[in-house]
């Protein structure tokens, strides 16, 4: 049976799928070209149309996330704009080393072995000082207004270097904080390098960077995230659009689920715990690092059967965590519940 030219099963997979990856776009403020374009390659579409595909989904993702952030008051859009201006011109440099390193036939283990190391430190980073931070007596906590004054305790210690650097013009952004344009510019520059050096939309990178870096509180970092990948997915639809990339029978039930999910996984940045959420952002790429790890010695051990199992790891991650991010939800809210109704009584 067929609906809209399209297999019923592959339908509700696509539609099944797209609420998975919406959950963990709105909560993560990354996750889409991550898991998306993997798994349109391995179904046997086109690389031009996976990637199109991938970059529309994200784009119309990150409007909907966006827009629950928005209304949270979780987007710093001046932050956002800057970053879009200083990310635009590391991708630029980060995609000349690649046609540089492809010249001398280096490009591909390079950047998957870049790729490999940058996951899994960024995961073992985020996640053991999610962890440090939670056993302390001061970790934790919520943030759910740009406007709202941030607690200089909660503030990274590199942040903290990064802020002290006083070079004018200084910038006032969410929580009252003040960082140098340049300090903002020079972050933007360097993980849209990165960015661009690895072909990806670089949301696990500027993420962990907006917090760690510049100091900006994580349902905020990921909300002026998701900002920015409406403006660079869109231009990328566009792109990939005139050129016929873009498959909108796989669009479109992809945006039909990750509607909802997005939804959800924005909301439940503003009742998790902050901690929790370094946490399983942490174990995400960790899971990751393993999976693109697998995929790089798949060609050279002759064992391609290695490039199903790091899809598999992805996928199983992705759920995994998702579902971690909704039980989370779930608890946090009863919880809260049961002690309203206990105040009441």
């Amino acid at each position: 049976m067929e609906l809209f030219g399209i297999a019923l099963t592959t339908l509700l997979l696509f539609v099944s799928f797209g609420f998975l990856v919406g959950v963990l776009f709105g909560f993560f403020g990354m996750g889409g070209s991550f898991l998306v374009t993997p798994a349109l390659l391995v179904m046997g579409y086109d690389t031009s149309v996976a990637v199109g595909s991938g970059m529309a989904f994200v784009f119309g993702t990150a409007v909907i996330a966006t827009l629950k952030h928005r209304d949270l008051g979780q987007v710093d859009y001046k932050l956002g704009a800057l970053m879009v201006a200083g990310t635009t011109a590391g991708i630029e440099v980060g995609s000349i080393l690649v046609y540089s390193l492809e010249d001398i036939g280096l490009a591909g283990s390079v950047i998957g072995i870049t790729y490999v190391f940058l996951l899994g430190a960024i995961g073992l980073f985020v996640t053991y000082n999610a962890l440090a931070s939670e056993g302390s007596a001061d970790g934790g906590g919520h943030h759910e207004a740009a406007d709202q004054e941030l607690d200089p305790d909660d503030i990274p210690d590199v942040a903290r270097k990064i802020q002290s650097y006083r070079v004018p013009p200084m910038m006032t952004l969410s929580g009252g904080i003040q960082v140098s344009l340049w300090m903002i510019l020079g972050v933007a520059f360097a993980t849209g390098l990165l960015s661009g050096f690895l072909g990806v939309g670089g949301g696990f990178i500027r993420m962990p960077a907006l917090f760690y870096l510049i100091g900006v509180p994580v349902p905020i970092a990921v909300g002026t995230d998701l900002f920015e990948i409406v403006i660079s997915g869109g231009v990328g639809s566009y792109i990939y659009g005139i050129e016929g990339g873009v498959n909108l029978t796989i669009v479109a039930p992809l945006l039909a689920g990750s509607a909802l999910g997005a939804r959800i996984g924005s909301a439940a940045t503003s009742i998790v715990d902050e901690e929790d959420i370094k946490i399983y952002f942490g174990l995400m790429l960790l899971g990751g690092s393993v999976a693109v790890a697998f995929r790089q010695v798949a060609g050279p051990l002759g064992m391609p059967v290695l490039e199903t199992v790091a899809f598999a790891l992805i996928m199983l991650s992705a759920l995994l965590v998702s579902g971690a991010v909704l039980y989370s939800t779930i608890t946090t809210i009863r919880a809260n519940e049961r002690a309203a109704a206990a105040a009441a009584d």
